[in-house]
C-alpha cells in the first residue's frame, strides 16, 4: 500500500496519524480479545467437569472369605472362587460446582482488571509517541526556518557579488574582494546543501512514523499556541500537578499514566477479595459410574468372576483451610504492591510537576528573548547596508562587509531558534499535562 500524500501537516495531524500507524496500537484489540478469552474460560468453571478414565491392576492380595466359611460352603458343594487380583475398570466422574464461595467471581474480575492494566500500559506507551512526533517535527520547522534564511544570505551575497564585479571592471575594488565574497556564497550553498540533506533525513523519519508521506509541515500559530501558566521561581504549583486518581488536573486530562496506577490498585483490590473466596467452602453434586470387575458388589464379585455396570452419586462439601496459612503474608505482598504503585505515582508526579516548571520558565526565557529578537535583526541589517555603502565608497574592504552580513544572518537566525524553541516547548508542555 502507497504511503498517503500530505502537504502542509499540522502537528495535531502528524501525531493522529503516528498513534494509529504506531504497531502498539494494535495490542488494543488484542488485549481486549484475550480478556474475553480468558473470561470466558473462567466462566466454564460452573459447567460440568467430566473425566473419563481407564484402569488395569494386579494386585498382591485381595479381599477373601474367611477360611471356616470357605471350608463349610466347599462342604455343601458350593464353589467359592474368591475376588480375582487381576482387576479392570472404565469409568466416568462428572462434578458439578453449586458454590465455590466466590472463587470463579474472583477469577474473572482479576482477569478483567489485569486486561485494564495491560490496556493502561499501552496506553501509556502509545502516547510517548506524541513527545517522538514532536522531536521530529519541530526539527523539520527549525531546519526548514535555516533553509529559507540561508537562501536569503544566498541572494545577499550574490548582490554584493555583482556589485564588486561591477566595481573590480571599474577598478574601484580588488579582484581579491570579489573571490572573498564569492567563496562566502559558495559557502552559504554547502550549508544549503547539508540542511537539505537533514530535511530529508528528518522527511522519511517523520514519514515513517506516520505512515504517509509528509512533504511539508505547518508551523503553529505563536497566538493559538497553548500557553501554560506562569510557575513560580521555588516549589511547586498546584496548577501545574497533573491529575490524580483519574481526577483532572492542571485543567487538562489526566496523563494515562494515572489511570495505569489506578488500574493496578484496582487488580491488587481484586486479588485481595479472592484471598476472601479461598477461605470460604465448596459445595457440589457428583455421579461416578464404571463397567469393570470387580464391581460394588464385593460378596457377588467374590462368587462370580464377571464385569457388571456400577454407579455412585453424591454430594460434597469440602472446605480447605490451608488458605490460612499463608493469608496474613499474602495480604501483607498486596499492601506492599499498593505501597509501590502509590509511590511509582508520586515520583510520576514530582517529576512531572518538574517538567512544568522547567518547560514554564524556559517558555518565560524565550518570550522575554524574543521581545528583542527583531530589534537586533533592524539594527544589524542597518549596520550592513551602512557596510555597503562604506564599502562602495572604499572607507571599509570586504572582509568587514562580510563579517556584518555573517552578523545579520545570525541575528535571524536566532530569532528563528527561539521561536521554535518556544513553540516547541509550549507544544512540550501540552504534552506533560496533556491539554
Amino acid at each position: 500500500m502507497l504511503p498517503v500524500m500530505a502537504l502542509g501537516q499540522t502537528l495535531e495531524d502528524c501525531q493522529l496519524a503516528a498513534e494509529r500507524n504506531y504497531p502498539l496500537i494494535q495490542q488494543y484489540g488484542l488485549v481486549e480479545k484475550t480478556t474475553a478469552l480468558t473470561v470466558a474460560n473462567i466462566q466454564k468453571g460452573w459447567l460440568p467437569q467430566v473425566s473419563a478414565s481407564a484402569q488395569a491392576s494386579y494386585q498382591s492380595d485381595v479381599a477373601s472369605w474367611p477360611r471356616e466359611m470357605k471350608t463349610m460352603m466347599t462342604g455343601m458343594g458350593i464353589d467359592i472362587r474368591g475376588l480375582a487380583k487381576d482387576q479392570y475398570r472404565v469409568g466416568i466422574d462428572v462434578q458439578q460446582t453449586i458454590y465455590d464461595g466466590g472463587a470463579i467471581g474472583s477469577q474473572k474480575r482479576i482477569a478483567r482488571e489485569q486486561g485494564k492494566v495491560q490496556a493502561a500500559q499501552n496506553e501509556v506507551n502509545i502516547y510517548q509517541v506524541r513527545k517522538r512526533v514532536n522531536e521530529m517535527y519541530f526539527g523539520l520547522l527549525l531546519i526548514d526556518e535555516q533553509i529559507k534564511l540561508n537562501s536569503d544570505l544566498q541572494a545577499l551575497l550574490a548582490g554584493n557579488e555583482h556589485k564588486l564585479e561591477s566595481m573590480v571592471k571599474n577598478g574601484t575594488a580588488a579582484e581579491s574582494d570579489l573571490l572573498s565574497v564569492k567563496a562566502e556564497r559558495l559557502n552559504a550553498v554547502q550549508q544549503a546543501t547539508e540542511l537539505a540533506a537533514q530535511k530529508q533525513m528528518l522527511q522519511r523519519m517523520l514519514t515513517a512514523f506516520c505512515g504517509m508521506e509528509v512533504k511539508e509541515v505547518t508551523k503553529p500559530e505563536m497566538q493559538t499556541a497553548p500557553l501554560p501558566p506562569a510557575s513560580p521561581h521555588l516549589g511547586f504549583a498546584p496548577s501545574l500537578l497533573p491529575a490524580r486518581n483519574g481526577q483532572e488536573g492542571g485543567g487538562g486530562t489526566a496523563r494515562p499514566e494515572m489511570r495505569l496506577f489506578d488500574a493496578q490498585l484496582n487488580l491488587a483490590n481484586a486479588q485481595e477479595k479472592a484471598l476472601d473466596a479461598a477461605l470460604m467452602p465448596k459445595v457440589g453434586v457428583f455421579a461416578q459410574g464404571f463397567y469393570g470387575y470387580p464391581g460394588l458388589n464385593m460378596f457377588d464379585d467374590m462368587m462370580h468372576h464377571r464385569w457388571s455396570l456400577n454407579g455412585v452419586v453424591g454430594a460434597r462439601l469440602t472446605w480447605n483451610i490451608g488458605a490460612l496459612y499463608t493469608r496474613r503474608n499474602d495480604k501483607a505482598k498486596l499492601q506492599l504492591k499498593r505501597d509501590m504503585t502509590e509511590n511509582s505515582r508520586e515520583v510520576f508526579l514530582f517529576n512531572n510537576s518538574l517538567e512544568q516548571i522547567q518547560q514554564s520558565e524556559n517558555i518565560a526565557r524565550y518570550r522575554q528573548l524574543m521581545a528583542h529578537d527583531g530589534e537586533i535583526i533592524s539594527l544589524r541589517q542597518a549596520v550592513r547596508k551602512a557596510a555597503e555603502s562604506k564599502l562602495a565608497h572604499g572607507i571599509i574592504d570586504v572582509n568587514d562587509l562580510v563579517g556584518e552580513i555573517n552578523q545579520e544572518h545570525a541575528a535571524c537566525v536566532q530569532q528563528s531558534v527561539h521561536e521554535i524553541e518556544m513553540l516547541k516547548e509550549i507544544y512540550d508542555n501540552k504534552y506533560t499535562t496533556n491539554n
